[in-house]
């Protein structure tokens, strides 16, 4: 846009110093005609530069190996197993998808985080359900009072630390009893590709994407199911996406804190939301997000952007299929030992949000375009 502007107030000069001139009628219309084609001349060469910057900068297809659709866990160790693919028919009420990258500090405590949660949820069930169970049997087979299966799906980005052994090793010591599931992806290809990989191969009827660091309070994962039954109506076949929000902590302590730049470009950064065509969603960035199983076999297969800003994708290919989206504020914290660089994630942000737009508004991108292939070996 600004560029645009430049180049619109440099036509503007350029008209205004020929009318200084007394030039005699058929000069003038040279003059005037040169210009016209000139600025037709610019303004082409711009587009064709803007158009070679969106092809250098567009990443290049996710790629899939065949080992990444096997996972390994504390019962099938040596043998990796077959992962659950989107379009097949859900095998679990939940899964939880947490891409990690380096993650063997930070992992543990969340893990602990949502093993407790989801335990103490289905324990109360239980125990509503028995108290329940003479009056009325019909509770016992309702999906909002039965406990609820799940699965872990941890998505090992190409970690150098050891993080997938670390995890295995977790589940085979501490949560013996639940299904954790560890992919190792070949090579780090960034978070949004570690998402996507997690979504492409679960099993759940709702499929949740949290962040490894363990910053959203994982309790609210209750706020975002109910806004998904008010979407849904409880309904397998609905379609939704419930975000999670830190809007309401703008004034909050955790976020007045923050350094000023890191405030500073978190503002810019709506402003661009709202020229991109997100303006609606008042945070976009947050790492907890809750999709039903048809939005997600309608939003992740065209998912290109494999780095930080593929959120704004996911909403922008659910805005053209009219799949609804839900705010739910949630609670959050800052936590130590992340590895994002403010500044250089934000010109990468910036550049991100401009091949996103640039690529669906050329249809290079968007509702039918594959955003990955598989690597047959």
């Amino acid at each position: 846009m600004l560029l645009w502007g430049v180049l619109l107030v440099t036509a503007g000069g350029l008209i205004f110093v020929s009318t200084l001139f007394e030039l005699p009628p058929n000069d003038e219309k040279l003059a005037v005609s040169s210009l016209f084609f000139e600025l037709r001349a610019i303004f082409h060469d711009v587009r064709v530069e803007i158009y070679m910057l969106l092809l250098i900068w567009s990443p290049k297809p996710i790629v899939t190996r065949q080992s990444e659709t096997y996972y390994r866990s504390h019962k099938s160790y040596d043998k990796p197993l077959p992962l659950t693919r989107l379009q097949d028919p859900a095998t679990v009420d939940l899964s939880v998808v947490i891409p990690a990258y380096n993650e063997t500090e930070r992992l543990p405590i969340m893990l602990e985080q949502t093993i407790s949660h989801l335990t103490s949820i289905n324990e109360q069930r239980k125990k509503h359900n028995s108290k329940n169970n003479k009056s009325s049997k019909a509770k016992l087979s309702s999906p909002s009072s039965r406990p609820r299966t799940f699965e872990v799906l941890i998505v090992d980005d190409g970690s150098t630390d050891g993080t997938s052994d670390a995890s295995l090793a977790l589940a085979r010591s501490k949560y013996p009893d639940f299904d954790i599931k560890v992919v190792n992806m070949e090579l780090n290809q960034g978070k949004g590709a570690a998402v996507r990989h997690g979504m492409l191969h679960s099993g759940g009827q709702q499929l949740l994407m949290v962040d490894a660091d363990g910053a959203s309070r994982f309790q609210d994962l209750e706020r975002l199911w109910e806004g998904m039954d008010e979407i849904t109506g409880g309904d397998d076949a609905g379609e939704g996406v419930v975000v999670g929000s830190r809007a309401h902590m703008v004034k909050t302590e955790a976020v007045v804190k923050r350094s000023f730049i890191r405030n500073m470009l978190m503002r810019c950064l709506h402003t661009l939301l709202l020229i991109v065509g997100v303006g609606h969603i008042r945070d976009t960035q947050c790492g907890f997000k809750l999709f039903s199983r048809p939005a997600a076999r309608k939003m992740f297969p065209y998912q290109h952007l494999p780095s930080w800003m593929f959120d704004v994708e996911l909403l922008l290919l659910a805005k053209a299929q009219n799949i609804p989206v839900r705010e739910v504020d949630v609670q959050w914290h800052e936590v130590g030992g992340s590895k994002l660089n403010v500044v250089k994630a934000s010109l990468g942000m910036l550049r991100d949000l401009g091949v996103i737009r640039g690529n669906m508004l050329l249809g290079r991108w968007g509702v039918g375009k594959e955003g990955g292939k598989e690597k047959v070996e």
